[in-house]
């Protein structure tokens, strides 16, 4: 412990989010937590703090931060409605398994329950969104929740903890000493144990499996872990893709990489996966997205096929019942399974399966001017080895998904939550994380118009991020079950749009309108030696739904094979 001191309870909460080890504060200040915004003025040359124009923003920042780092982001914000505001990144860092502190003002504690002006309980509010919720009660306690929250963030699944601060215990004044920044503590699940047993068992169904398929996902994939994870699939010759939205786990130029089984998954991956006689899932929960609308396996009959390795036992067999679940973490599991002795029997499935995916990445034409396969592609080849991309909602990420390759050191951040208004505040995030990364925002329109307000942020801090705005004026996703499910009755789901270049350029930033292929590649070069926040909007037909669908072929009266 370090040596106490006398201070209010704000400068105690800065102290300790500094012993913590916090380097970054996403936040929309308020009244309510003002206290600890004054406790922070004393940190401001060890923690930067990022001021956004909306909770929707800051939030998706900090669970951004720690998806991409490891470490809790941290998010502040005032009650009642900065609260409501910032659950959308709260409720996408728990489905995502990231680890995050969200920091909420709450009012005095005389006037609670009394619906007091902004008053929320936070801890029925959070409950099912967050992985932990608690009040401060007394003064004394709060150089002790702040290291709780950040330790119960990163322990065994980690996850979004919220903590809220009274008002009127901010000024109070106490003698306390600071935790020193304490060594991860982790439940049981993730503390390394013996694994041989499970071990010896997997590697007698590798020996006996012809069409074996490995799985990554979830979240805890240090970089020795995506090393050894990459050593055991080489070893054995596996073939291996990701789940929805963690296809930077694994470097999409092995051979052995096969595909992401996310939305819409190559036909050719999917049909794989479902006659696959082992099926090895590392660290993904196997959620709605990745299972095909839990259709991939059968949730009501336990799977012979299914290995299923995640680091919070409560998992295995919440949802699908394996043959053989192992409870340990990525990192864990990776530094045994590199050692296993190789033992192959599926000479051909590994370069099958590989072909398939490369076919898959080949772009073929679409209707219009703008060809999105052909300028992902384009970026893929001018993109930086250690580049950073996110997407936001929406089918317009199937481009970037589909076409960019990622592992290594590129990464991927996206909402595995399916949540719109990510990938601008994503960017953002990383560009404060890793300053000297090359970071690309994929957007969508809709997307854009939630959190695009953040670019005035990019501009204020200096975040040379560039966002591609992907605009078909609609909200695409949702027009294209409305045409399925409701042909002919299109309602709600039609965008009236800025020029998105002059929006660019009146906030400062560098701004460029693209209408035809031959034109990105001027404009993403002209981003890149801008050196600054960038726009590049990308103008393209509604009809171009998705990367394999136009609306038209959804329509019954244009195409009487599709049932609507």
């Amino acid at each position: 412990m370090n040596t106490g001191r006398s201070a209010t309870v704000g400068k105690i909460i800065a102290d300790s989010l500094a012993a913590q080890g916090v380097e970054v504060a996403f936040c929309v200040p308020g009244e309510s937590y003002l206290g600890v915004l004054d406790g922070l003025y004393d940190h401001s040359g060890t923690i930067r703090v990022i001021t956004c124009r909306h909770e929707h923003g800051a939030s998706n920042m900090a669970e951004a931060y720690g998806k991409l780092t490891g470490k809790a982001g941290l998010c502040m914000v005032t009650r009642g409605p900065g609260a409501c505001n910032a659950a959308i990144g709260v409720h996408t860092a728990f489905q995502d398994s990231t680890p995050m502190v969200l920091l909420v003002g709450q009012v005095a504690t005389r006037d609670m329950g009394r619906e007091a002006f902004q008053e929320v309980d936070y801890e029925i509010m959070f409950k099912p969104l967050a992985k932990a919720v608690r009040q401060l009660e007394r003064a004394e306690d709060a150089a002790s929740i702040i290291e709780w929250a950040f330790q119960e963030a990163i322990s065994g699944r980690p996850g979004p903890v919220v903590v809220a601060l009274p008002e009127d215990l901010l000024g109070v004044n106490v003698q306390l000493e600071i935790p020193t920044p304490a060594k991860t503590k982790v439940s049981t699940s993730g503390l390394p144990r013996d694994l041989s047993g499970e071990m010896e068992r997997l590697h007698h169904r590798l020996g006996e499996a012809e069409r074996p398929l490995m799985m990554l996902g979830g979240s805890g994939w240090t970089v020795d872990a995506r090393k050894d994870i990459q050593a055991f699939a080489k070893n054995f010759d596996l073939p291996v893709c990701t789940s929805f939205r963690r296809i930077d786990i694994f470097d999409n130029r092995h051979p052995c990489f096969v595909g992401e089984m996310g939305i819409a998954p190559n036909p050719a991956l999917l049909e794989r996966a479902k006659a696959s006689d082992l099926f090895l899932v590392v660290g993904a929960r196997i959620g709605e997205m990745t299972s095909q609308g839990y259709t991939l396996l059968d949730p009501d009959q336990p799977s012979d096929a299914l290995v299923h390795v995640h680091a919070n036992a409560d998992e295995l067999g919440k949802v699908f019942t394996p043959a053989l679940g192992i409870e340990a973490t990525p990192e864990n599991f990776a530094r045994v399974a590199a050692k296993l002795s190789p033992s192959v029997r599926w000479a051909n499935e590994r370069s099958t399966a590989r072909s398939d995916y490369e076919t898959w990445r080949t772009p073929t034409d679409i209707p219009g001017p703008l060809q999105l396969g052909h300028i992902m592609r384009t970026l893929d080849e001018h993109l930086a080895p250690d580049a950073i991309c996110t997407v936001d909602a929406g089918n317009y990420s199937g481009w970037a998904q589909r076409f960019l390759s990622f592992g290594g050191e590129r990464r991927l951040l996206g909402p595995t939550s399916g949540a719109m208004g990510y990938a601008v505040p994503a960017a953002l995030a990383a560009k404060v994380a890793r300053p000297a990364a090359q970071v690309v925002a994929c957007v969508g329109d809709g997307g854009f118009g939630m959190t695009g307000n953040e670019l005035a942020t990019a501009i204020a801090h200096d975040l040379g991020v560039i966002i591609l705005v992907f605009n078909n004026q609609i909200y695409g996703t949702i027009r294209m079950h409305q045409e399925r499910n409701f042909p002919g009755r299109v309602i709600a789901t039609d965008l009236v749009n800025p020029d998105y270049g002059e929006l660019a350029r009146a906030h400062g930033a560098f701004g460029e309108t693209v209408e035809t292929t031959d034109q990105f590649l001027p404009a993403f070069e002209g981003a890149v030696a801008a050196n600054k926040p960038a726009v590049i909007e990308l103008k393209y037909d509604a009809n171009i739904i998705s990367t394999r669908l136009t609306l038209d072929d959804l329509k019954p009266h244009l195409n009487p094979e599709v049932s609507p």
